[in-house]
């Protein structure tokens, strides 16, 4: 054959070991979400990349067979064409025992190279760009390759799952999406700004909701307003212009002695109509939905929707009652910083860039969000910032007990009845110390 002809199959194999080397990364590389989409909106290429996903063993045995097959070939004929033509050059310059030598590396080495970029490299870099793209375009002419490489794909198989079973392989793919993979998928997003910030914080709040408990969220029990059977006219009118919740627990004697609730908006309804407060009877105090204190955030909001209630009194494994918590308190929680409430009312107070001031009851989850910890000691053994401190202490922690954790110092400024009432917490900066005269 001639050196075009030569040529031009050699750039025909080239080609074809692109198209191949292509298809592998892009077939590989192919996110399952996205052609889902595509495969939903109604392109059958997609559907038929995933099934080709889930049935990998032949496409690769194929695309495997293909590439040595092609390589070996160029390597062949590259050899045998060019290398005629490279001892002719180098007989103008040299001549002696190592022109064959010298004129089988240089003709190797260039069609090596040609394979290299044209046939390996440049593909599988466009691939990685667009996967999902590029593989639905190439299923169609893949598949009539793999059927054609179908009997030695086969045999190939064969062996290689004999041996995977031999040393106990796993072959099966784990496509378990985890919260870790989406958290750094939006992380990614969030980076690249197709999240806004607000909204990957929304996101992260709304899949914390899984993990955080009812207490985290609640109003807790010495926080609880609560009317009695025998509540006075003028106690009911001072606890509405004093407290203005849309819902008021009613208890017997005491708050252990859970009857129901009142929604204010009756009473105030009573008051238009100037009738009197001095007995709740059946006509204003509702049912209420009690709930353990082991509920997580998510359960409880299942809870609300199939009863329809927005309020929900928490109790714990003593039938005491911890708290109440309603759909208001779910959603603040999810959103976060963005609901601003009173000053007076913050649990988390910036000093500056390095102190804050917080309440003891606020959730260990707000903390970590506050201060950029990943993680605290133990977390399943507290759920607020006071148990952490009595968790590390081992005690009743009093004024000026301090505990150190990832760089922070916790030091408890006010103790109220046993109860933490509030700490300063404090960024531990690195001192450096002063050179010494040895140092000097």
């Amino acid at each position: 054959m001639s050196l075009f002809q030569n040529i031009v199959i050699i750039l025909l194999l080239i080609a074809g070991a692109g198209f191949l080397s292509l298809t592998e990364i892009a077939l590989a590389g192919a996110r399952k979400v996205k052609l889902k989409i595509l495969a939903e909106s109604g392109d059958i290429r997609a559907q038929k990349v995933l099934d080709l996903q889930e049935n990998s063993a032949d496409f690769f045995a194929a695309s495997q067979i293909g590439l040595n097959a092609v390589a070996i070939l160029g390597g062949i004929l590259g050899e045998g064409a060019f290398r005629p033509y490279i001892i002719n050059l180098l007989s103008r310059f040299y001549q002696g025992p190592w022109t064959e030598t010298i004129a089988f590396s240089l003709s190797f080495t260039a069609v090596t190279s040609l394979f290299i970029l044209f046939a390996d490299l440049m593909p599988k870099r466009l691939a990685m760009i667009a996967p999902e793209k590029i593989s639905v375009s190439v299923i169609n002419p893949i598949q009539v390759f793999i059927k054609i490489c179908k009997p030695l794909a086969w045999f190939i198989n064969a062996i290689a799952n004999l041996l995977f079973r031999l040393f106990k392989v796993n072959t099966i793919r784990d496509d378990n999406i985890t919260f870790a993979d989406i958290s750094a998928v939006m992380d990614a997003g969030a980076q690249a700004g197709v999240l806004q910030k607000q909204e990957h914080h929304f996101i992260e709040n709304v899949f914390e909701l899984e993990e955080r408990n009812v207490p985290s969220s609640m109003t807790t029990r010495e926080n609880v307003v609560f009317f009695t059977l025998k509540e006075s006219e003028a106690s009911i009118r001072q606890k509405l212009a004093e407290f203005p919740y849309s819902k008021f627990l009613v208890c017997n004697e005491n708050i252990d002695d859970v009857i129901g609730y009142v929604d204010s908006k009756d009473i105030l309804v009573r008051i238009l109509n100037n009738q009197s407060l001095l007995q709740l009877n059946e006509n204003t105090i509702r049912t209420v939905l009690t709930i353990p204190d082991t509920l997580t955030l998510s359960e409880l909001l299942d809870r609300f929707r199939s009863t329809k209630e927005k309020f929900a009194v928490v109790i714990n494994e003593y039938a005491l009652v911890v708290g109440v918590i309603t759909l208001s308190d779910i959603m603040i929680t999810v959103m976060g910083d963005w609901v601003t409430p009173l000053e007076e009312d913050q649990q988390i107070i910036k000093r500056d860039s390095n102190s804050w001031l917080i309440d003891g009851s606020t959730p260990i989850e707000d903390i970590k969000h506050a201060l950029e910890i990943d993680e605290m000691p133990d977390e399943e053994n507290y759920e607020t910032l006071a148990g952490f401190m009595m968790f590390k202490l081992r005690k009743i922690p009093r004024p000026a007990d301090i505990v150190l954790h990832a760089g922070y110092k916790f030091e408890v400024v006010d103790v109220d009845h046993f109860k933490i009432d509030q700490l300063l917490v404090t960024r531990m900066l690195e001192v450096k110390k002063p050179p010494t005269e040895e140092s000097e």
